[in-house]
């Protein structure tokens, strides 16, 4: 016998299952029985695809047993695939690379919540310590001859040693805590199987003691019984108008593993040119690695039944990784490898056509707009992603964006701000950058609030990315108002006289800044503020630079901003007066640096604006 120690993250959360996770304790059995529907899938695979298993026998069942009698013990077996030494330490002993860090984090004083989370994070198995004081599991892997036996307390340590067992898969024996003898009844275990388990598609087996009467209700002997739970029909492949939300529910829960609940349901079945059955679910909550590169594919794929892989992120586009599901073709081939996979057009027409539908089903929970407000604020960056790379999609996309805008505090479509148009009005605006509150201040929507001009707004910082690539919608442009250009069609808010009379002032300015800025210019679009910065129309923006910067792709030095004067501010007018070469200096810079600080931008030198600001303060008191 070998014993090792669990990870500090481990322990940790070992404690959290057993003394605080109460509320719904049931669950475990739905983890316990959906990690054996697991084992079952992975072995039914090789008795397909790989010759050294296809002659056996495959009889998948997974079996239920308790102690009738004194209530002491609960027993859940499968005949799958099985781990050996090996992995029983990688799955058992070592679960944070399963996301126990995240699962400890996100835990808050809800315990309903919290006991949701455990399937999602994959801890699953662990939540049996909520009603047992030792698990034991003795596992042979399908084609070796040893078995391996796991034993754990629970309490930071588990040990591992050799044993024996009749064929492959597994068996957990959970020695029940006093509290948890609940669990060793048939009618309990029953109604969580039925619960939590009638869509597994194998058939599960709950053996119990049955007492027999004679006609007078006499006991007269017991019988044991070896009862099917459940239809071990895949519930996929069962007629839409036959399943039950409830049902839905639950098997959502159960590949997802998340507790949470479901927010749109896609059930389709194909036949014609390809056959094939997809269930997808869209989900109320975002999974917790929704934005990490690691995150884990929402959908299984199956042939004929057959299960084939959870693992393969090219089988939705990754802008749908909330999206969980099932898609089962009856036209791949059964051996199929990933690299294939990747590459066949079945499966590309398959993929296709299941993104029109995950695609449409959002826009119809869009025409609800307060249920369309949950699933922007869970996934509405995931949609925004898809017009960066979803060419063949990116109309219907488009139509589902929604952004930020002067408007209201709410959010609008593109379709929406259009109605609103002017009649007059050539572009659809808005402003990108950083800060929500600083963008709705900036000086640079001065002139469009004056023509009653709305204005979208995009702090998000996905936005800058995804607009560069969306030049228009139906035809009418869409124009950054801090880029050079977007006030070209705008009424102008001050003469030509003014803003030519100005020029010589902005001459002096740019003087005095040298190559601190591209170029300055009189504003024409300025009402109540002495300046504002914008870019050249090539130039990335400020959300842009941030990400170039820290990826370390563009140096801030190679983008200069360019700065704007209004023609008809005391400042800027009295610049013209000053002969000190040195006020002139710091007038402008700090005339300079306070537009910067206004549109979101880092200033690169702090220390001289602060020495500036000391000055002019110093003069004007």
């Amino acid at each position: 016998m070998s014993k090792h120690a669990f990870q500090t993250e481990v322990t940790q959360l070992l404690d959290l299952m057993i003394h605080s996770l109460y509320s719904n304790r049931e669950i475990f059995l739905r983890e316990l029985i959906s990690n054996a529907s697991d084992a079952l899938d992975k072995l039914k695979f090789l008795t397909v695809s790989d010759d050294r298993f296809k002659e056996n026998v495959f009889d998948p069942k997974i079996e239920v047993r308790f102690d009738a009698k004194d209530r002491k013990w609960l027993e859940i077996s499968d005949n799958g695939i099985g781990m050996n030494e090996a992995e029983l330490i990688e799955n058992l002993g070592t679960i944070a690379k399963s996301g126990t860090k995240n699962f400890v984090s996100q835990l808050t004083g809800d315990r309903k919540k919290d006991s949701n989370l455990i399937g999602q994070f994959g801890v699953g198995f662990y939540s049996a310590f909520m009603v047992s004081d030792t698990i034991e599991v003795v596992s042979r892997k399908a084609g070796e001859d040893q078995a391996w036996k796991w034993i754990s307390d629970g309490k930071g340590e588990y040990s591992i040693e050799e044993a024996s067992r009749d064929g492959f898969g597994a068996t957990i024996t959970l020695r029940l805590k006093e509290d948890g003898k609940e669990f060793a009844n048939r009618w309990t275990l029953e109604s969580a199987i039925k619960k939590y388990s009638n869509h597994i598609p194998f058939p599960i087996f709950l053996e119990y003691e049955q007492t027999e009467y004679d006609d007078k209700g006499k006991e007269k002997g017991k019988t044991q019984k070896n009862e099917q739970i459940g239809s071990a029909t895949a519930l996929w492949k069962r007629p839409k108008n036959s399943i039950k939300p409830e049902e839905y529910q639950e098997f959502y829960r159960t590949i997802s593993r998340d507790g949470g609940d479901i927010m749109a349901t896609i059930h389709t079945q194909a036949e014609g040119a390809l056959e094939y059955t997809t269930l997808f679910f869209i989900p109320k909550r975002a999974p917790f690695d929704l934005y990490r590169m690691d995150y884990r594919s929402g959908v299984k794929l199956y042939v004929k039944r057959v299960f084939i892989t959870d693992d393969d992120k090219e089988l939705l586009p990754s802008y749908l990784r909330f999206v969980r599901g099932v898609i089962d073709s009856e036209d791949l081939p059964l051996n199929v490898s990933r690299e294939i996979l990747q590459q066949n057009k079945i499966l590309s027409n398959i993929k296709n056509a299941s993104v029109k539908k995950i695609l449409g089903e959002i826009k119809r929970l869009s025409e609800d707009k307060e249920k369309y407000a949950e699933f922007h604020k869970e996934f509405g960056r995931c949609v925004k992603e898809g017009l960066y790379g979803d060419y063949a999609n990116r109309d219907e996309l488009l139509e589902l964006a929604r952004f930020k805008t002067t408007k209201d505090d709410g959010l609008t479509s593109l379709a929406e701000y259009k109605e609103r148009m002017k009649a007059d009005q050539k572009a659809i605006y808005y402003i990108s950058g950083l800060s929500e509150s600083l963008l709705r201040n900036s000086p640079l929507l001065e002139a469009y609030k004056a023509q009653g001009l709305e204005v979208l707004i995009m702090d998000d910082e996905i936005d800058e990315i995804v607009i560069s690539q969306v030049n228009e919608y139906k035809t009418t442009p869409l124009k950054a108002i801090n880029k050079v250009g977007a006030d070209d069609d705008l009424p102008k808010t001050h003469g030509e006289s003014s803003i030519k009379a100005a020029e010589p002032i902005a001459q002096k300015v740019k003087q005095a800044l040298g190559d601190a800025v591209k170029e300055v210019r009189v504003s024409a679009r300025l009402n109540s503020s002495p300046a504002c910065v914008v870019l050249d129309e090539n130039d990335p923006s400020v959300q842009m630079r941030q990400m170039f910067r820290a990826l370390g792709d563009i140096p801030e030095a190679d983008i200069k901003p360019i700065l704007e004067l209004n023609p008809a501010h005391e400042i800027v007018q009295k610049i013209g007066e000053i002969k000190d070469e040195a006020l002139v200096n710091d007038v402008s810079f700090l005339l300079f640096e306070q537009a910067q600080l206004i549109a979101g931008m880092t200033l690169k030198d702090p220390a001289a604006f602060g020495a500036r600001l000391s000055r002019i303060t110093a003069k004007a008191i």
